[in-house]
């Protein structure tokens, strides 16, 4: 969302065929959709979200090209001449393209991440890196894209390798000292996925904050971390728990370097299924998160939910219950709150037209 209050997503299919960038400006009380891209020529399949950079401008990943399989980065930016209808096209550059083994191989459903200094990129891929047992197209990476004088070098902080972690499958956060933080959707001590950190002088040495069991706390971690004032990390797992529905937990850190580890809330669902949460939590302002559940829910097509700070859990509120109808079905993604508290996402099926919706829930 920008601060005109427009919203920005991505489509992993249609446009020419490989997926497009689009805008939905408000008109009145009604939405103007704007494919701003939807060529190829950045790549191919795009499934994370766009962000917006230092400069104003749009940066993504695809998981694929036109004629490959590895994926790019790409940059968006308007035309230099000015528009002067209301559906107006983006130009697009693709900043790099993944070559696989021992390279990254597919950017995944992570959001880039920018530094301090606007001048470095960060993300994972969710394969390539080191091919070896057990990851044939290898376990995943950790990269970083540095401007180089009109252009961007890519480097490979990390690769995984199975036991610290594999399957990096959403984005980058960093805390006040540079430290890189996120998780791993498989691998780790006990194969069920990892909260893994980064800590980059010489090189790159990794640490596992925590590893998943698959018991109470959870299992295969598809989303992404997100942290307060205070560095605590937020989280969820997207199997197991109690309920087999997944987990939302909180990871605090201590004085010797270590972590506590907190289950803030388990959902009901079928285990084995991932039907959690697949999109990184949001926190408002009063410290309440929020997320979406890809299959849980009464219809088990997905919710909407609201998670309120309370001793010794937390209080779910279910915000809304997907029915697989006009309103959508098994959203994926993360979600976006206004100044207002409205609370917006996209459901990637069910809608009129059956090819997903973009859904918004009026705060009351």
């Amino acid at each position: 969302m920008d601060r005109a209050g427009n919203l920005y997503g991505t489509t992993s299919r249609g446009g020419a065929g490989y997926g497009t960038v689009y805008e939905m400006k408000h008109s009145g009380s009604n939405w103007v959709f704007n494919p701003l891209y939807s060529s190829g020529g950045v790549g191919a399949f795009p499934e994370a979200r766009v962000i917006f950079g230092p400069d104003g401008t749009l940066y993504g990943t695809t998981n694929g090209e036109p004629f490959g399989t590895n994926g790019t980065v790409f940059n968006l930016r308007p035309f230099p001449t000015v528009c002067k209808t209301s559906l107006c096209p983006w130009m697009g550059a693709v900043l790099y393209g993944f070559q696989g083994p021992p390279d990254g191989f597919g950017p995944g459903h992570g959001d880039l991440f920018f530094d301090r200094s606007g001048n470095n990129m960060y993300g994972t891929t969710i394969n390539g890196g080191l091919a070896q047992y057990p990851c044939p197209a290898g376990c995943g990476t950790v990269f970083e894209l540095s401007r180089s004088g009109g252009g961007w070098t890519e480097s490979i902080l990390y690769r995984f390798s199975g036991a610290d972690g594999d399957y990096p499958y959403n984005g980058i956060i960093a805390d006040k000292a540079g430290n890189l933080y996120s998780t791993t959707s498989g691998g780790g001590l006990h194969n069920a996925g990892a909260v893994f950190q980064l800590t980059c002088t010489v090189g790159c040495t990794e640490t596992l904050p925590y590893n998943f069991s698959n018991g109470s706390d959870g299992s295969t971690p598809y989303a992404g971390l997100i942290s307060d004032l205070s560095g605590n990390l937020y989280g969820a797992a997207s199997d197991g728990g109690t309920g087999g529905g997944g987990t939302v937990f909180e990871l605090t850190p201590q004085p010797d370097g270590s972590w506590t580890f907190t289950l803030l809330y388990g959902f009901t669902g079928t285990a084995g299924h991932t039907c959690g949460p697949w999109g990184t939590l949001v926190m408002d302002t009063q410290g309440n998160l929020y997320g979406t559940t890809l299959c849980d829910g009464p219809n088990n097509v997905g919710s909407v939910f609201k998670l309120t700070p309370s001793s010794p859990y937390w209080t779910y509120t279910s915000l809304h219950d997907f029915t697989g109808a006009n309103d959508g079905a098994n959203p994926i993604g993360q979600v976006v709150l206004d100044a207002n508290g409205n609370i917006y996402g996209t459901a990637p099926a069910g809608g009129s037209e059956g090819a997903g919706v973009v859904w918004e829930l009026i705060k009351n």
